[in-house]
């Protein structure tokens, strides 16, 4: 089944990228997101032929199998409909809904049909979701949710520069014990079912990894977590792989850890992230043990808001009063664990998260990575940016692209004086070649250099010979009067017309129509004899647009002439 979704989504995904860009501009009001389960399952389940919809495969898409596999209920009540709605539509103005389809009316009927029951549907699976994160959530100590809004109020956060993190990644001991572990494991371990490693496998991995043996009268392998914790994370790390039957190994580079290659280390390093949750506090009672899971993401969460440092007796005070709120177990499960916060802090000291000076418990920048990573991977919002002076010409440029024009100058002004203005040219340009289809960061590289003047002379011209940058690069070295330098032509023009295009549709149709209705209709009657000859990423789905949006019938009509014209070439 696996495989027969992939496929499907394969043969969905262009289908559905033109409908997104048609979406924009025919039906901003519905998210088109919305429509891609619909469709696949629509593919998977009812037709082979995308084009293809009948009233009955319809209805029995959104009342039968949707509720089974959609993630959002609320979105989906709220929006499938509207989107399914505006995809159909879609698929018959562009003459892709085929001859066997019921007729556009019939579809939309039947979408009127069975609105109330699709609701009613996503209401029940609503309410059941709600039941079981109401259970889910009383026990986690480790939720972002709660502090959503606090962090979003934060100031903005530095990032500290690859190479300084993956310095600290490299002396992070619990990565050295893992690696040391799994090495011992050696090519191909045979292990149980019960127990993964026999007493005796136990106590050479312990002198393997560098851990002390247990005082205990019972089996060792029962007494040593701290020694599965690091087994687990040299799965993580991916130090460790299964093999044939029951047998585990480990991978061919392991040894050569810590690699040479920061790019290479951080990959590592954020591989075994999750493994802070090894850190909270194991007790023999399970329903302890549960009532204080999440505690070393609840400790990091609160170092983050604190900016970054917290006293010790604080976090434990703070910690035990949420734990007694969480589970009504809470307050047992603290007392029992004598000093809850012993594993969760050696835990992240030994993963390079926090470092402890007397009574105070300090986030590492590699600490401030690692949190901020594991906020966003629960889909909470936090203002965190890469270093000024470790910030790349692309990373400046896409971040600037969604910031508000004031910030936007402010990180370019502090970027820049980190410069010599003729290398700052240079690096912003080579940004902007490194996709040719981003018209904002190629716009806005070029709108930032022109400011530099004769500084930025060399970059021009080197840029000269991307086709891309090209028409920029004529235009600044005409302005600028460079001898030698060629004069701007026609392709050139229409080449920045597409680029101004490109950007305006993405802002939705309103702004399209308006850009349009900014150089009039003769001129854009004029462009279009002509401008289906750019080769430009974005020409044959701008003409489409245009086809489909322009208030003026004629021009819609030439456009799609040029719009025919660009796909035979």
């Amino acid at each position: 089944m696996t495989d027969r979704i992939e496929v499907a989504a394969t043969e969905l995904r262009p289908l559905l990228e033109e409908f997104i860009m048609w979406a924009r501009a025919n039906a901003p009001g519905s998210d088109p997101e919305l429509v891609g389960p619909a469709a696949l399952w629509h593919r998977l389940a009812f037709s082979q032929d995308l084009g293809t919809w009948k009233r009955a495969d319809l209805r029995n898409l959104l009342l039968e199998r949707m509720p089974k596999v959609v993630e959002d209920p609320d979105a989906a009540a709220d929006g499938m409909l509207p989107a399914v709605d505006a995809y159909l539509t879609f698929l018959d103005q562009t003459g892709r809904l085929a001859k066997g389809s019921d007729s556009l009316a019939d579809l939309q009927a039947e979408l009127d049909d069975v609105e109330d029951e699709f609701v009613d549907l996503m209401e029940e699976l609503l309410e059941d979701s709600e039941d079981g994160d109401d259970d889910e959530e009383a026990g986690d100590l480790g939720d972002f949710e709660p502090f959503a809004d606090q962090l979003a109020a934060l100031d903005t956060i530095r990032l500290r520069p690859d190479a300084e993190l993956a310095e600290a990644a490299r002396r992070a001991p619990l990565i050295a014990m893992a690696r040391d572990l799994a090495v011992w494991v050696g090519p191909g371990r045979r292990v149980g079912e019960e127990t993964l490693l026999t007493d005796a496998e136990v106590e050479e991995a312990l002198v393997a990894s560098g851990l002390p043996r247990p005082e205990t009268d019972g089996p060792v392998s029962e007494a040593v977590p701290q020694l599965w914790n690091i087994w687990n994370l040299a799965v993580d790390l991916e130090f460790l792989e299964p093999g044939e039957g029951s047998t585990v190994g480990v991978q061919d580079d392991t040894a050569e850890w810590p690699f040479d290659d920061d790019e290479d280390v951080l990959d590592a390093w954020m591989l075994g992230l999750h493994s802070v949750d090894y850190g909270d506090p194991e007790l023999d009672d399970e329903d302890l043990t549960m009532a204080l899971t999440g505690l070393t993401r609840g400790l990091l969460a609160r170092l983050l808001l604190a900016g970054g440092s917290r006293e010790r007796d604080e976090l434990a005070r703070e910690l035990s009063e949420a734990a007694a709120e969480l589970d009504e177990l809470g307050s047992d499960a603290w007392e029992a664990a004598g000093d809850p916060l012993a594993p969760a802090i050696d835990w992240l000291i030994g993963y390079g998260m926090v470092e402890v000076d007397g009574d105070t418990v300090r986030l590492t920048p590699l600490g401030t990575e690692g949190v901020v990573h594991l906020i966003d991977d629960a889909d909470i919002e936090v203002d965190a940016r890469p270093a000024i002076e470790s910030m790349s010409a692309h990373e400046l440029l896409a971040l600037s692209a969604e910031l508000p024009e004031e910030e936007a100058d402010a990180e370019f002004a502090a970027w820049m004086r980190l410069r010599e203005p003729h290398r700052a040219a240079e690096e912003l340009l080579e940004a902007a070649s490194e996709d040719d289809s981003d018209a904002l960061i190629r716009v806005q590289a070029a709108s930032v250099v022109g400011t530099l003047g004769e500084a930025a002379v060399p970059a021009w011209q080197k840029a000269l010979e991307e086709p891309s940058l090209r028409p920029y690069a004529a235009t600044h070295l005409s302005q600028l009067g460079v001898e030698g330098a060629p004069e701007p032509s026609q392709d050139d023009t229409h080449w920045l017309i597409l680029d101004m295009w490109t950007i305006s549709a993405g802002l939705g149709r309103s702004e399209f129509v308006g850009s349009l209705r900014d150089i009039g209709d003769e001129m854009t009657t004029g462009l279009l004899e002509v401008i289906w000859k750019i080769p430009h990423a974005h020409v044959e789905e701008l003409l489409d647009l245009i086809s489909q949006v322009h208030p003026d019938k004629q021009i819609a009509k030439a456009a799609r002439r040029a719009l025919f014209k660009a796909r035979s070439l």
